[in-house]
C-alpha cells in the first residue's frame, strides 16, 4: 500500500477539521446530506455527461491504483536487459527463447518474442512505440477524469451555496434561522473546494506520476530490446540505459551493489 495517499488524505482532512474545532467550532456543523448530494451527485453527473460509460468504469480501480504501491525498479529491468544481452552474445538471439516466460511484464516479453522472431529493427520498434503511445493514452485518459472532476467539484459547490442562499433569502421572515441556514448554505461550497484539492486533483497527479514511472520502464525496456537485437556489448548496453536514471539513483544503487559484492567476498574469505 502506498502510505502516502493515506496519510496525505488523513492530514489534509485532519488538520481542517483541527483548525475548525481549535476555533470552536462543532463537527456536526460540516455535515450536510443535501450539500453533500450536490456536490457529488453534481460531479459525477458531469462526469458522465463528459465521460463514455467504459471510462467511469474504470474510476474505482484508478481510485485503488492511487492507493497501491507499484514496484518500478529501473535497475532491476537494465540488470534482466543485460543478462538477456549477455545470454545473447554468447549463445544466439535463439536463446532467448526459455527465457520469455520468466518475466511478468507483457511489454517485455512481446518485445524479447519479436527479436527472437527475427522480425526487422525498424518494424520492433514501430510495433513497440505503438504500444507505448495506447498505454499512455490510457494512462492521460484515466488522469482526465480525476482532473474533470477537480475542475467540477468547485462549482457544484458553488451552486450549492446559491441554492442554499436562495432557501436563506425566501425565509427572511425568520431572522432566527437565517445564521444557521447561511452556515449550512456554505458547506457546499466547503465540499466542493476540499474535495477537488484534497480527493480529486491530488489523486490525478498522483497517477500521473506512477504513468511516469511506469513509462520510464517502459522506454528502457524498448531501448534495451532493440540493442540486444543489433548485437551491442552488455556493459555498454547497461552504461546506454543507465542515462535514463538520474544520476543520484545510479550511483546509489552502484554503492549497494559494491557492498554486496564485498560482502560475499569477505564471507568467502571467511569460510
Amino acid at each position: 500500500m502506498d502510505l502516502t495517499t493515506l496519510i496525505g488524505l488523513i492530514m489534509g482532512f485532519g488538520m481542517m477539521l483541527g483548525a475548525f474545532m481549535l476555533e470552536g467550532g462543532s463537527p456536526m456543523a460540516l455535515l450536510g446530506l443535501s450539500a453533500a448530494m450536490i456536490v457529488f451527485g453534481g460531479t459525477f453527473g458531469a462526469l458522465f455527461i463528459s465521460f463514455s460509460g467504459k471510462q467511469m468504469k474504470s474510476v474505482f480501480t484508478l481510485f485503488r491504483m492511487a492507493f497501491q504501491k507499484k514496484d518500478q525498479d529501473p535497475l532491476g529491468v537494465i540488470n534482466q536487459l543485460v543478462e538477456l544481452a549477455t545470454i545473447a552474445r554468447r549463445e544466439g538471439i535463439l536463446a532467448l527463447e526459455d527465457k520469455i516466460e520468466n518475466y511478468t511484464d507483457e511489454f517485455f516479453k512481446n518485445g524479447v518474442r519479436l527479436v527472437v522472431d527475427g522480425v526487422d529493427p525498424d518494424l520492433v520498434r514501430s510495433i513497440m512505440e505503438t504500444e507505448l503511445a495506447f498505454i499512455q493514452s490510457r494512462h492521460e485518459s484515466g488522469v482526465a477524469i480525476f482532473e474533470a472532476a477537480g475542475g467540477y467539484a468547485p462549482t457544484m459547490g458553488i451552486i450549492g451555496t446559491v441554492m442554499g442562499l436562495v432557501h436563506v433569502l425566501s425565509n427572511l421572515s425568520d431572522v432566527a434561522k437565517l445564521g444557521p441556514l447561511i452556515a449550512t448554505a456554505f458547506v457546499a461550497t466547503l465540499y466542493g473546494v476540499s474535495t477537488a484539492n484534497l480527493i480529486w486533483l491530488p489523486i490525478g497527479n498522483k497517477l500521473k506520476t506512477q504513468s511516469k514511472s511506469e513509462m520510464l520502464v517502459k522506454e528502457l525496456i524498448l531501448e534495451g530490446v532493440l540493442s540486444i537485437q543489433a548485437g551491442e556489448n552488455p556493459n555498454i548496453l547497461a552504461q546506454k540505459l543507465k542515462v535514463f536514471l538520474a544520476p543520484a539513483d545510479r550511483e546509489r544503487k552502484v554503492e549497494q551493489k559494491s557492498s554486496e559484492v564485498g560482502g560475499a567476498e569477505a564471507e568467502a574469505a571467511n569460510a
